[in-house]
C-alpha cells in the first residue's frame, strides 16, 4: 500500500486516502467465500456460496476487468482514485483473484465434496466409476448428448469456432489421418447448454442416494465417439470469459428497445478477456487457446475441478434435503394494523407503514397494486420498474389494472445490467396491454423504486398512495434481499412522487421537491449538506453521529466529507457490504469512521442515511448507494422517515442491530482488508438470526409477541 498522506485538510483528496475499487470488490467476494469455508453453515448453503463467489468472479471480469482491458487497449493513462494506472490495477487483480481461485478449489475438493459424499451426495469423478456406473453413462452419452454435439477439426475450411461466452468447451488433440486425409490434430467440442450439467446416475447404479457426474466429464470420457478410428490423446475442459457490457449511444438512436435488441445478440460474443481451463491443459493447448482468444498468461487460470463451478448451484434445488439448509420461515405479517384482507388505503389514510423484507412480506406491496387495479375509484399507476423477473406478478397487477381501463404508466429501465431481454420482454407485455411504457430518461438509469396511484376519495377529491422502497419489485429477490418498504398517503411526498413521474415521462425543468431527495439533482448535495452539518455540530462541541448503510461507498467528494466530519470528531459508522474507497482508521484523517460488512443468509441491500442532526435525528431511505454512477448518472431517490415509531424501527432493525453483531459482521482494516468479528466474552448476537425471530411469522409465539410488543408501545403512546 502506498503511504498515507499528511493529514493536512488541503490534502483529503490525496490517492494514498483512497482504497482501488477492484480490489475492494474482490475483497467482498473474499468474504462470500469465507462462508463457504464457515462449517456453523448447512452444508449446502456452503456450496451455494461458493457458487455465488464464482458467478460474482464471472461478472467482474465480464464488466469490471473488461472496462480496465479496454482502457490499456486504447491507451488511456487514466488514473483511478487510488493512483492506479488501468496496467497496475490489472496486475493487481491477477494476483488476488489467482489467489482467490486457487483457495476456490481447494475448499471445493477438500471441504465440500468430501462433505457432501458424507451426506450421501456424491459427484462420481471419472477415474471412480465402476462398471455399471461407466455403462450407463456411455448409455446416457449415445442417448442424450452425442445426437447434439457437432465437433470442429480445425482446419483452413473449418476455422476455429466463435466461441461463446462462459459457454463449456473442449479441446481435443487428435493423431492420425481422417477419410479426407486430414490431420490437422486438434479439434473443438461446444456443449450446447440445453443439456444439464449434471446428471443424476439411478440410486441403484450410484450405489447412492444422490449420484451424479459432471456433463463435461461424460462428453471428456466419451469424446473418441465424435472422431471414429482416430486416436484421441488428450482432451480438455476450458471456458472463456468475454466483456458483456451493452454499449449503445442512447443519443444517437430513434428507438432503444430495438437498438438494445441488436447489442444482446452480440452479447455473448464480445472480447475475451479471461480464459479458465482444466489444471491438466498441456501448455501447448492452453498457449494456442490464448493465442486464439487473443490474450495473454496474465489472463490464464488453471483450476482443479470443473470450469463451470456455478453449475453445482443445481444441487441446491435438486437435492430436497432441509436439513442441509438454513431452516424455512414464513414471512411476517405487519406488527401493526396490515393483513391481507386490509383495505390498504383505510389503512394508510390512518399512517405510514414500514415493512422490513424479506423478514415481512412483500405481497402487501403487491396487494397494494392488485386493489388498486380491482378499484373502481383509482384512476391512475405509475410505476418504475428496474428489475421484477420473467413472469412478475408485479407486471400482472399492471396488466389487470390496464384491462380494468385504469391509466397505467410503467417507467421500465431496459438498461439493468443482465436484465434486459427480460425487460424488453416486459415492456412488450405491457404495451400490447395497453400500458403506456416509457424507457426513462437518455443517458441516465432509472434506478428509484416508486409506485403512485391516484384515488378519487368520497371525502377531498383526488388522493395519491405512494410505495417507495430501497429493492426492487421482483418477487423472488425480495425473499433474500433485505430491504426496506415505505407505503404512505403523505399529500406532499404524493407531490413529490407525481413531479418525479413528471420528469421521467415528460420535459420540463427540476420541479422543487417536498420531502423526496432526487438524483441527479439535489440528493448529492443534500448528503453532502448533512454531513457538513454533523461537522459543524461537533466543532461547535455537540455530540455529531452519522450512520450510513448502503452497497458501496466510492464517490471522493462523500469520502472527503466523511474524512472533514471524523477530523471535527463526528462519530460515523458505514455498513457497506461490498466495495468502499475509503479508507478507515487513518490517524488525523479518518480515525473516528468504523467500516464493517456483513454477509449472511440474506444480500444487504437497503440503503439507509442516518444523522443524529444535534438530537433532532434525520433518517432517510433510499436507492442509492454512495457512488458516482448513483449520485449523478442515475435518477433515484430518498426519503425521510418521519414518523417517530417508523424512523425509531429503521435505526434499530437497519442500524444498530448491524452495528451489535458479533457473528457475520466483518471489521474494514486500514489497509482494505477484513477480519471477521468474534463474539468474545459478549454475547453472540447475529442481526439477521435476531430479525427473523423479531419479524417473521416461523413460530406462533414470535408473531404472538410482535403483537404483545404492539399493544405495549400503543399504551407509552396513550401514556
Amino acid at each position: 500500500m502506498p503511504p498515507v498522506a499528511p493529514i493536512d485538510p488541503s490534502q483529503l483528496s490525496h490517492p494514498s486516502l483512497y482504497l482501488n475499487r477492484e480490489l475492494s470488490q474482490l475483497e467482498f467476494n473474499r468474504r462470500v467465500l469465507e462462508q463457504a469455508k464457515d462449517r456453523g453453515l448447512p452444508l449446502l448453503e456452503r456450496l451455494r456460496f461458493l457458487t455465488i463467489f464464482s458467478t460474482n468472479l464471472d461478472e467482474f471480469y465480464e464488466i469490471r476487468v473488461a472496462s480496465i482491458k479496454e482502457q490499456v487497449g486504447f491507451g488511456l493513462p487514466q488514473l483511478s482514485v487510488d493512483g492506479r494506472g488501468p496496467q497496475d490495477t490489472l496486475q493487481e487483480i491477477k494476483g488476488v483473484a489467482q489467489r482467490l481461485v486457487r483457495e476456490q478449489y481447494q475448499i471445493l475438493q477438500e471441504q465440500i465434496l468430501p462433505a457432501l459424499a458424507l451426506e450421501g451426495i456424491r459427484l462420481l469423478k471419472i477415474y471412480t466409476w465402476t462398471k455399471d456406473q461407466s455403462d450407463w453413462l456411455e448409455a446416457y452419452f449415445d442417448r442424450e448428448v452425442l445426437p447434439v454435439l457437432t465437433p470442429i477439426g480445425l482446419d483452413p475450411s473449418h476455422p476455429f469456432p466463435n466461441i461463446q461466452n462462459k459457454n463449456l468447451n473442449l479441446i481435443v488433440a487428435l493423431a492420425g489421418d481422417d477419410a479426407f486425409g486430414r490431420d490437422s490434430g486438434i479439434a473443438i467440442v461446444q456443449i450446447p447448454r440445453s443439456l444439464p450439467r449434471l446428471v443424476f446416475l439411478p440410486p441403484e447404479v450410484a450405489e447412492g442416494p444422490h449420484g451424479f457426474a459432471l456433463l463435461g466429464s461424460i462428453v471428456t470420457t466419451f469424446v473418441r465417439k465424435l472422431f471414429p478410428g482416430m486416436n484421441v490423446t488428450g482432451a480438455f475442459q476450458f471456458r472463456v470469459t468475454r466483456d458483456s457490457e451493452l454499449w449503445v449511444q442512447e443519443e444517437d438512436v430513434e428507438d432503444l428497445l430495438n437498438a438494445l435488441k441488436g447489442e444482446l445478440r452480440t452479447r455473448n460474443f464480445g472480447d475475451a478477456v479471461r480464459l479458465e481451463v482444466a489444471e491438466n491443459c498441456p501448455p501447448e493447448m492452453s498457449d494456442f487457446l490464448l493465442q486464439k482468444f487473443g490474450l495473454g498468461q496474465d489472463d490464464l487460470y488453471r483450476v482443479d475441478g470443473p470450469v463451470n463451478l456455478h453449475r453445482l448451484a443445481t444441487l441446491y434445488e435438486v437435492i430436497k434435503r432441509p436439513e442441509l439448509k438454513f431452516p424455512t420461515f414464513i414471512p411476517g405479517p405487519k406488527r401493526a394494523r396490515l393483513t391481507e384482507s386490509s383495505d390498504i388505503f383505510a389503512e394508510l389514510r390512518r399512517g405510514d407503514i414500514l415493512l422490513h423484507h424479506p423478514y415481512e412480506s412483500f405481497s402487501q406491496v403487491l396487494e397494494m397494486v392488485r386493489q388498486a387495479a380491482a378499484d373502481p375509484r383509482v384512476l391512475a399507476i405509475k410505476q418504475t420498474l428496474y428489475r421484477t423477473g420473467v413472469d412478475s406478478p408485479m407486471a400482472e397487477a399492471l396488466l389487470e389494472a390496464a384491462r380494468a381501463g385504469k391509466e397505467v404508466t410503467a417507467v421500465v429501465e431496459l438498461r439493468a445490467r443482465f436484465d434486459e431481454a427480460a425487460n424488453i420482454g416486459l415492456a412488450t407485455r405491457l404495451q400490447q396491454a395497453g400500458v403506456t411504457v416509457v424507457y426513462g430518461i437518455v443517458g441516465y438509469k432509472t434506478h428509484a423504486k416508486v409506485l403512485l396511484i391516484v384515488r378519487r376519495e368520497d371525502i377531498g377529491g383526488l388522493r395519491r398512495y405512494v410505495h417507495l422502497g430501497t429493492g426492487n419489485y421482483h418477487s423472488i429477490t425480495t425473499q433474500f434481499y433485505c430491504d426496506f418498504s415505505f407505503l404512505t398517503s403523505d399529500p406532499q411526498i404524493g407531490v413529490d412522487v407525481h413531479n418525479v413521474f413528471m420528469q421521467l415521462t415528460g420535459l420540463g425543468q427540476c420541479a422543487t421537491l417536498a420531502k423526496l431527495l432526487m438524483s441527479p439533482f439535489t440528493l448529492m448535495d443534500r448528503l453532502l449538506a448533512m454531513i457538513d452539518r454533523e461537522t459543524e455540530h461537533a466543532r461547535a462541541g455537540r455530540v455529531a453521529r452519522i450512520v450510513m448503510k448502503a452497497n458501496a461507498v466510492t464517490e471522493p467528494r462523500v469520502i472527503e466529507a466523511l474524512y472533514r466530519a471524523s477530523q471535527a470528531g463526528v462519530s460515523v459508522d458505514l455498513i457497506i457490504r461490498g466495495i468502499c474507497c475509503l479508507r478507515p482508521g487513518v490517524p488525523g484523517v479518518s480515525d473516528k469512521i468504523r467500516v464493517r460488512s456483513i454477509v449472511g443468509r440474506f444480500l444487504e441491500h437497503h440503503r439507509v442515511y442516518y444523522f443524529l442532526n444535534d438530537g433532532q435525528e434525520q433518517v432517510y431511505c433510499g436507492s442509492a448507494d454512495l457512488m458516482s454512477r448513483n449520485l449523478m448518472r442515475r435518477v433515484e431517490t430518498a426519503f425521510p422517515i418521519e414518523d417517530p415509531l417508523l424512523r425509531a424501527r429503521v435505526i434499530h432493525e437497519g442500524l444498530l442491530s448491524y452495528l451489535a453483531d458479533n457473528m457475520q459482521a466483518w471489521e474494514m482494516q486500514t489497509d482494505g482488508s477484513y477480519v471477521r468479528c468474534q463474539p468474545g466474552a459478549e454475547e453472540p448476537r447475529t442481526a439477521q438470526e435476531l430479525l427473523l425471530r423479531q419479524l417473521s411469522a416461523s413460530s406462533v409465539a414470535a408473531h404472538a409477541q410482535l403483537l404483545l410488543d404492539d399493544i405495549l408501545v400503543r399504551q407509552d403512546l396513550l401514556e
